[in-house]
């Protein structure tokens, strides 16, 4: 891993990061942990989370929880207080995609689903950790987004359209609270995740990175550095943004 600059370094700081057991919030957990961040990993399954944490290099602590769930989001953003004594940077990373095909038949529990997870969720987690000290003392919340939230697509579009409304939820959020909490979003291309392995594995990454200008798909490390700048000193006069991570994907020339 690069090593920090003193202005991206977040010793003193303590994050909240859910969908940490793996992918891209395992990678943004590794980067603020070497960063100096204590940092509470929040996932759905503790098997996960204990394996996970081992493989971490600085202070981490686990505790899990559904992210959609108002009662896991309390005792998370609580236990983190009381363990680590403040919240200073919530990056709301989980994510659910439980519906594939065109938007015009998904059925109302899926779609409600989708809404729970990416909307619903980073809504819930925010309300609470700003009602829990970042209202007081301040702070930085990073929703990871999609560049789906910034297109059409054939099949992921219920995906899309809950990935633009936190999109715009970032946008809003970010007016409110600001200007004491800074609000923003990644929104990342295909990324090489357990999460989007339908889209890469059997030599279709390979595929579709040659379509992209630098020539490779997105690893966690890559959104975990844009992380840590949005949540250091680095991007401290930065709200309400959306920052693509995409290796050129949507200023390719078309076919």
């Amino acid at each position: 891993m690069a090593t920090t600059t003193p202005n991206q370094r977040l010793d003193g700081k303590v994050a909240l990061v859910t969908g940490a057991s793996r992918g891209i919030g395992l990678g943004i957990v590794r980067a603020f942990a070497a960063a100096g961040a204590r940092v509470m990993m929040v996932a759905r399954k503790a098997e996960a989370l204990e394996e996970a944490a081992r493989g971490v290099d600085g202070e981490v602590a686990w505790r899990s929880g559904h992210a959609g769930k108002p009662e896991d989001a309390e005792a998370c953003v609580q236990e983190t207080l009381d363990r680590f004594g403040s919240i200073d940077i919530l990056v709301n990373n989980a994510a659910t995609n439980p519906y594939a095909g065109p938007t015009i038949d998904v059925d109302l529990p899926r779609w409600e689903k989708t809404f729970e997870i990416n909307v619903r969720g980073p809504l819930l987690w925010t309300q609470v950790a700003w009602r829990k000290g970042m209202k007081e003392h301040g702070g930085s919340v990073i929703n990871i987004s999609s560049i789906g939230g910034l297109r059409t697509n054939q099949i992921l579009g219920v995906y899309d359209v809950s990935k633009a409304a936190l999109i715009h939820l970032t946008k809003q959020l970010a007016a409110e609270l600001a200007p004491g909490v800074r609000v923003n979003a990644l929104a990342p291309g295909l990324i090489r995740t357990d999460f989007a392995r339908a889209l890469w594995e059997g030599g279709r990454g390979e595929k579709v990175a040659q379509a992209y200008p630098l020539k490779r798909l997105g690893e966690p490390e890559d959104v975990a550095a844009a992380a840590l700048f949005l949540a250091a000193d680095t991007g401290s006069w930065i709200t309400g943004q959306t920052l693509v991570l995409d290796g050129g994907d949507l200023i390719k020339f078309p076919n």
